[in-house]
């Protein structure tokens, strides 16, 4: 099965422990990219993750359960932001306080870049295992992308597509690190699945696969 990946059939016996999900040689933290949004998927910066997920889960509350439309809930926010800005440096100016300091970046440009950096990467390389499968390649994965796509528009017809997406969102901030957390157990059982998916694909393919009759293989002439 790909994605999982080992040096031999031997391994079946000798290198369960060793193996590691989706046959990866690099720590987790360096698979997500190594940098802030790492840091933030693994919860290195509790506060940042917990601030992020907690904002991400406001919207959808604001957006699927209050049904909020989008403008409004700008200006919404607009207006309140501004408000709270206005009355706290009217308050400030009458008792002699410290004004509010609005920072000139608000947010990091570089962190957006490094997350779009890091999507379009991850997508491109998802997007060329797709299509190097769909020529016959790679079977295994074939049959499972095809699955996996199945499954998941089965799934898009009972969510909405905010539900999908904050759904999405809640899995990278939780899988990720609690992978990192039982990383040995979780290789140990996906390693076992894999050896027994791998053991019935070689038996399909023995017994139905290899059987389909075939034409005689003309050489290519180069020229």
């Amino acid at each position: 099965m790909p994605g999982l990946v080992y040096s031999s059939d031997s391994d079946d016996i000798y290198g369960a422990s060793h193996s590691r999900l989706f046959g990866r040689e690099r720590p987790i933290h360096r698979v997500l990219g190594g940098g802030k949004v790492a840091d933030v998927l693994l919860w290195r910066n509790r506060y940042v993750s917990g601030a992020l997920l907690g904002v991400m889960t406001v919207i959808w509350f604001l957006f699927e359960i209050v049904e909020y439309n989008f403008i409004t809930l700008v200006c919404h926010a607009s207006i309140t932001t501004m408000l709270v800005i206005f009355i706290w440096r009217m308050v400030a100016e009458i008792f002699n306080l410290t004004p509010p300091r609005i920072p000139k970046v608000i947010l990091d440009d570089s962190t957006f870049r490094e997350v779009a950096s890091m999507v379009h990467r991850k997508f491109n390389r998802f997007l060329s295992k797709l299509l190097d499968s769909a020529t016959g390649k790679d079977l295994p994965f074939f049959i499972l992308a095809i699955f996996s796509l199945y499954i998941v528009s089965v799934i898009g017809t009972y969510f909405s597509f905010l539900n999908l997406l904050y759904l999405g969102f809640l899995s990278l901030e939780t899988l990720p690190v609690l992978y990192e957390t039982f990383e040995e157990d979780v290789d140990q059982l996906a390693g076992k699945i894999s050896r027994k998916i791998k053991k019935s694909y070689r038996k399909f393919e023995a017994q139905f696969l290899n059987k389909i009759p075939r034409g005689p293989v003309k050489d290519r002439k180069i020229r």
